[in-house]
């Protein structure tokens, strides 16, 4: 039996793993990075990238036929969804040749094969015909998390798919139905949508996309039923039933029970964590109710010398909470004084249109005891956004009214996921809406309307109405 002896052993090689191994790397340590699959984990070959690859391209079939309301004429234009799997795939296998190269380049050691703990220091790794120990003062669990099977809805069977087949098809749906409406669901959903499927949304609770602000979800909802989609909420599959190439799936919903034929169906409704058979239990790793591993501030297990970061410690289920999480275990590793802060975590949805939120909601600034004012600067106000032909959005920010306090930032329109890290760096610092307000933003463009909206919160806009018998109180500074 081959045994290495290592620094650290990284157990999966996504988002949060590859950062984790390259970051130990870079400050001296030797690191073992261990994957049963491939270098970049679900993100980069499975999720992150190749889905953004498949909205991209949906979205962009989209305009072009879009633009032929304001001259633009594309005749015979089609979807080539063989060709356009070549190109997807060769810009994931760039990127995980990036991350092996950027690995090999700090000496991390990558292991294919299958890891289960021995005690909390000692790891076996099955290999194809052999196997491989490990021993290390540290571990860093980062095996993410995969799609939650639904009971009467098997996933063996090829009309039933994930997020993951979902990107490999070289066909377009002619019905498509979705269940679960949240953000994977309808960010394939409406990207199929675009291509030309015949969108069916079921969802079990009472509204799309669960705990991103209800108003910016209306854009989203909207397009969606415009496009002709068919969205049922507090709805369940149930069952199905394949007759010929047609698959007849029974819902159960609040007018009663409803059969819908389709001819593929998106299982969508959340993920469990990847801890199987790595031999938590007789470590005595703790996990919470879900199976996801529970960790401290610095992503530190119930046992010491084990971290585990990513999804497999829960949500939010975001590549860059990974990339974040990855860095701080290895700077504690490595002796550093680091712990985790997520208050100004942003998000975005890939839906169309885009939703990019960060820091906190009106209800939940409220529910933490703050009064607050709420700015908004709709995207139809936007020079920008009209010379996009991009009327439908808005731009919402939640500012503290003692303090001017930044609190929130939350949009919904074109592009939007580019826009929202001035509102983490806006939280990060401190800001208040002066400093934002303050800010000369470029003309004309999109990013302005975050400085209007500000301006708003203090009686100050001037391409939109300032919200009536507004009495801001007086900021504890002013930017300028």
């Amino acid at each position: 039996m081959n045994e290495l002896k290592k620094d650290a052993v990284v157990i999966g090689a996504g988002p949060g793993g590859y950062v984790a191994a390259i970051r130990l790397g870079q400050l001296g340590k030797k690191v073992l990075l261990v994957d049963e699959d491939r270098v970049g984990g679900t993100c980069l070959n499975y999720g992150c990238i190749p889905s953004k690859a498949v909205i991209y391209f949906a979205n962009l079939f989209g305009k072009i036929k879009k633009a032929e309301t304001f001259g633009l004429k594309a005749s015979g234009l089609s979807v080539d969804l063989k060709k356009f799997q070549v190109w997807k795939n060769d810009v994931v296998k760039r990127l995980t040749n990036g991350v092996s190269t950027l690995c090999k380049g700090v000496e991390v050691e990558i292991v294919s094969g299958r890891a289960k703990f021995k005690s909390p220091h000692d790891i076996e790794i099955k290999q194809e015909g052999k196997t491989v120990l490990a021993s290390a003062p540290y571990t860093v669990i980062a095996t993410g998390a995969s799609s939650f099977a639904l009971p009467g809805f098997p996933l063996e069977n090829p009309w039933i798919i994930t997020s993951k087949q979902a990107l490999d098809l070289d066909f377009i749906p002619r019905r498509l139905l979705v269940i679960g409406g949240g953000i994977i669901g309808l960010e394939l959903g409406s990207a199929f949508q675009r291509l030309g499927s015949h969108l069916i949304v079921v969802e079990l609770l009472d509204r799309l996309l669960a705990g991103v602000d209800p108003e910016l979800v209306r854009y989203v909802e909207r397009p969606l039923k415009k496009r002709g989609a068919e969205i049922y909420l507090k709805s369940k599959a149930v069952s199905y039933k394949k007759k010929s190439e047609e698959l007849e799936v029974s819902l159960e919903t609040p007018e009663g029970t409803k059969t819908v034929v389709v001819d593929t169906i998106l299982v969508a409704v959340g993920v469990e964590p990847n801890t199987r058979g790595l031999g938590l239990e007789a470590m005595g790793v703790k996990t919470n109710p879900k199976g996801f591993i529970t960790v401290d501030t610095q992503a530190r297990t119930s046992v010491s010398n084990v971290f585990a970061i990513g999804d497999v410690n829960g949500p939010p289920y975001l590549a860059h909470k990974a990339f974040k999480e990855g860095e701080v275990v290895a700077e504690v590793i490595a002796g550093l004084e680091r712990s985790l802060d997520y208050y100004a975590m942003p998000s975005a949805v890939f839906t169309d249109p885009e939703i990019a939120t960060v820091g906190l909601t009106e209800e939940e600034a409220k529910g933490k005891g703050h009064e607050i004012i709420v700015g908004r600067f709709p995207m139809g106000a936007s020079a920008r956004g009209l010379t996009m032909g991009e009327s439908e959005g808005l731009m919402k920010t939640i500012v503290d009214q003692k303090s001017h306090q930044v609190l929130g930032l939350h949009l919904v329109g074109p592009e939007v996921s580019e826009l929202i890290s001035e509102g983490a760096l806006a939280i990060e610092m401190g800001a208040m809406a002066e400093d934002i307000a303050g800010t000369i933003h470029p003309h004309p463009t999109l990013s302005e309307g975050i400085m209007e909206s500000f301006k708003q919160t203090l009686g100050e806009a001037i391409h939109i109405a300032n919200l009536p018998n507004l009495r801001p109180e007086p900021a504890l500074k002013h930017a300028h």
